[in-house]
């Protein structure tokens, strides 16, 4: 055997290495002395450390491994730390936050327009949308636009073709549509207050209005009557009219239908308790009470139709209506003046006023 000569640095070397492994392993039990007594200082309340403390002890942990760590490990247990270390490696590799969604949502616009197509054409079924929609550059499948559809509520084209709504009645109808309608006026007489019936129909592409008739007890043979004046082939209110549109009113007759129908007028008897189907002319009754008839008092039926007539004229010619573009109904086409006086013209003893610029 030959006998290993060392070299004097070698022997030194090798001294302090020992040196400094005894000296780390002198702070290393320190530190596990350390541990313990801030354990037992902590009882069982469990540490509650932040994400940075997590990610240092398992960088550190992940080192040592299981074994040492149950040695040495006092705040977590070594399972814990190493699936901390699992999550370190599992989020560096995460690219969630770089991934896009699966398929695309169909824009809000695009449905919004199906919606729109399907509903103002009731005929239209999917295949004619998605044409519809391709035409103006949005192309989706049939069955996109069914989801669509069947998302908001509406039906497929068979089943809405099958009845007509009110409102595309009334769309469709529009230059030949007129409503009826009765409001009552208390009026003071030499016998006390009597009751006095006022009967108008409205049309309501223009919003012009007609009073047909006044009077305190209405019946068939009157409404005969007033049905005939508004059919007079000389000026007649309802020519050229197709539909007139009132409520469940007993004064409308069997009588009264056949005078307007003998000359194409056919009347639509409204479903009960449904005011807002006939809401050009309920609105026409409000405006007249609110500005005119719910001011005064009345004296005599004289009075009312003279009152009555002074508002139709101002309703007419003077009043702007928001229905119309908050314009007048009637405009004469004479060009107005840039220039001039403002003056006033009045009616009902000032209640009712216009605004106009005097011609120079």
């Amino acid at each position: 055997m030959v006998a290993m000569h060392l070299h004097p640095w070698h022997i030194l070397v090798i001294a302090m290495a020992g040196w400094m492994n005894r000296e780390q392993s002198a702070v290393v039990e320190y530190l596990k002395e350390e541990n313990r007594i801030l354990r037992e200082l902590l009882g069982k309340k469990r540490s509650r450390l932040n994400d940075d403390q997590r990610r240092r002890l398992a960088a550190k942990g992940k080192v040592l491994g299981r074994k040492l760590l149950a040695t040495c490990c006092c705040i977590v247990t070594p399972d814990t730390i190493l699936r901390w270390h699992r999550k370190l490696i599992a989020k560096k590799y995460d690219g969630s936050a770089s991934r896009g969604p699966g398929r695309p949502r169909i824009a809000g616009r695009i449905g919004s327009l199906a919606v729109r197509m399907a509903s103002e054409n009731r005929t239209w079924g999917y295949k004619r949308i998605q044409g519809a929609l391709a035409n103006l550059g949005h192309y989706v499948c049939k069955e996109t636009v069914k989801r669509i559809l069947k998302r908001d509520g509406i039906q497929p084209a068979p089943e809405r073709s099958r009845k007509t709504t009110w409102n595309e009645f009334i769309r469709v109808h529009w230059d030949s549509l007129a409503a009826a309608d009765f409001f009552t006026v208390e009026v003071w007489t030499p016998f006390g207050l009597v009751r006095h019936m006022v009967f108008f129909v409205i049309e309501l592409q223009t919003r012009r209005v007609e009073i047909a008739g006044i009077a305190p007890d209405p019946n068939g043979s009157w409404m005969v009557q007033v049905g005939r004046n508004l059919t007079d082939c000389f000026g007649g209110f309802l020519l050229g009219k197709r539909y007139l549109i009132h409520d469940r009113d007993p004064l409308y007759t069997a009588q009264f239908r056949e005078t307007l129908a003998a000359v194409g007028v056919r009347c639509v008897k409204l479903p009960p308790k449904s005011p807002n189907l006939n809401a050009y002319a309920e609105r026409f009754v409000k405006s007249i009470k609110s500005e005119c008839l719910n001011r005064m008092i009345i004296f005599g039926g004289k009075h009312l139709r003279y009152v009555v007539n002074e508002y139709v004229e101002h309703y007419h010619s003077e009043r702007n209506h928001q229905g119309v573009g908050n314009r007048l109904i009637e405009t004469t086409k004479l060009p107005l003046p840039d220039e001039g006086p403002v003056v006033s013209r009045t009616r009902v003893g000032g209640m009712l006023k216009y605004y106009h610029r005097s011609a120079a």
